[in-house]
């Protein structure tokens, strides 16, 4: 049986982190190429990078435990950010990382922010679908990115206004 989607909510990432970092990196193939967390150490780096003063970085929490994260490098100069966000493989489609992208960005844009930017690989359709659920605007691709397997692969991005329209997801509390 899944978890209901109550049981979970967001939090600011805290140096405890790591081993569920280290957890999710290992939960499925694709999260190689969300950074180098290989083993304890090299989460540890992670959560110190994430933890940096131009990161906002917050968790996404199951039951207290991290599963996922959603964070921004910010650029106060342009006031803005770029977002990224990541899902433990056995979180995965359940509608939360829709919910918790949303909840930071809409955030992000109430706390002085005025533009937000994201990428994702075109094959990865369902990154696309978080984006757009929260309120992202498909912009451009950028062909052959990234070598992926020896093979470029596109990437497509995406913004979100201070103005756009806010979109209607139920936010994940905590924030």
């Amino acid at each position: 049986m899944q978890p209901m989607t109550s049981t979970y909510a967001l939090r600011p990432v805290v140096p405890e982190d790591a081993a569920a970092v280290l957890d999710a990196f290992t939960s499925a193939p694709d999260m190689d190429r969300q950074g180098p967390v290989v083993d304890e150490a090299s989460a540890g780096e992670y959560v110190s990078w994430l933890l940096e003063e131009s990161r906002r970085s917050v968790a996404v929490t199951h039951r207290d435990v991290m599963v996922g994260l959603v964070a921004a490098t910010v650029d106060m100069a342009n006031r803005s950010a770029w977002v990224f966000y990541w899902m433990h493989g056995q979180h995965r489609g359940r509608g939360v990382t829709a919910r918790a992208v949303a909840t930071v960005a809409d955030h992000l844009l109430g706390s002085g922010l005025e533009r937000l930017e994201l990428g994702h690989r075109v094959n990865n359709p369902a990154s696309g679908a978080v984006a757009e659920a929260a309120g992202f605007v498909q912009e451009g691709r950028e062909r052959g990115k990234f070598l992926v397997d020896g093979e470029r692969v596109d990437v497509l991005t995406y913004g979100r206004l201070v103005d756009d329209p806010w979109p209607q997801v139920e936010p994940l509390p905590g924030l």
